[in-house]
């Protein structure tokens, strides 16, 4: 397997030991607050060449599918994953649909531009038309966002059905605390209507991380893949914790929620897209050991 050169992002300063309450004032950054000792878990790359900047992200692009198909979110032609191209911005790397996550290569992603065409990559097999009005929407309306990841993974179906946010019930679900997660309740069936993109793209605001698709599925977006992927794990996975709390309570166990100030204060110091990228990295390690890296081709 080839290596990628990469220049990493600054060593954290020896000099400082910041509490966690310190770490926004002092410029340093939340994963190097979590980090004990003189060294740092590395964050994300920084690429002086765009073609080794594109085969980094449609590696780790390929490895957030088969996690996805790993983790079960995998249905029919449903799902799909988008990537900002790093020299065309209005053009985004997507999955062939009809091809299972658990096989999902490199080499099997096509690039289409703003008008949904192919124009790179693997141009043998259509994209999704659902997930190119979704996604396509939300690229032209958040230049901050690189990444999406939406599937109709179990639990995020289950919980769509509300058409409720989450509440903050534990540490982890804070990382959607207020603006952070949005909630879609004009589902309209399958998305093949740009107009129903832009409102999906309207629901997520500026500050969205996730979206609940009403009767539907979930939605997350990220500096890098890797955040909008980890943020879908946990999603989903905080849209499980929520069944399985509600149908205690319904046993008569009362939940304790979260107040604001401990959910936002949560919510500051672990929801950045370096940790986001971190919290990623050992599923990505994972695949790549278990596969021995057949997604990289």
């Amino acid at each position: 397997m080839s290596h990628t050169t990469i220049v990493t992002t600054d060593k954290v300063d020896e000099q400082k030991s910041p509490n966690l309450s310190q770490t926004v004032s002092h410029g340093i950054s939340v994963i190097q607050a979590f980090c004990q000792g003189t060294s740092v878990l590395s964050g994300i790359p920084v690429f002086t060449e765009i073609d080794k900047k594109r085969r980094w992200i449609l590696e780790h692009m390929a490895g957030a599918f088969r996690i996805f198909a790993r983790k079960g979110f995998s249905e029919g032609l449903a799902g799909h994953i988008s990537v900002r191209d790093p020299e065309f911005p209005n053009a985004f790397w997507t999955n062939p649909i009809g091809r299972h996550f658990g096989l999902m290569k490199v080499s099997d992603m096509v690039l289409l531009n703003e008008r949904g065409e192919p124009i790179g990559g693997n141009t043998k097999y259509p994209a999704n038309a659902a997930g190119f009005q979704i996604h396509g929407q939300i690229h032209a309306a958040y230049p901050r966002i690189n990444a999406a990841c939406h599937a109709h993974s179990i639990n995020g179906r289950a919980w769509s059905s509300f058409g409720r946010p989450l509440e903050m019930l534990n540490q982890d679900v804070c990382n959607f605390f207020g603006d952070a997660l949005g909630v879609y309740n004009e589902c309209a069936g399958v998305v093949l209507d740009p107009r129903e993109g832009a409102r999906i793209a309207a629901s997520l605001g500026p500050k969205g991380k996730g979206l609940i698709l009403r009767n539907h599925g979930l939605l997350t977006v990220g500096q890098t893949v890797d955040e909008a992927a980890y943020l879908f794990t946990l999603l989903e996975a905080s849209c499980e914790a929520q069944l399985k709390t509600e149908a205690a309570a319904a046993n008569g166990l009362q939940k304790i929620i979260l107040d604001d100030e401990t959910a936002a204060f949560t919510f500051q110091m672990t929801s950045d897209p370096e940790s986001h990228y971190c919290e990623f990295q050992p599923d990505y390690e994972y695949e790549l050991e278990a596969t021995g890296g057949t997604f990289l081709h």
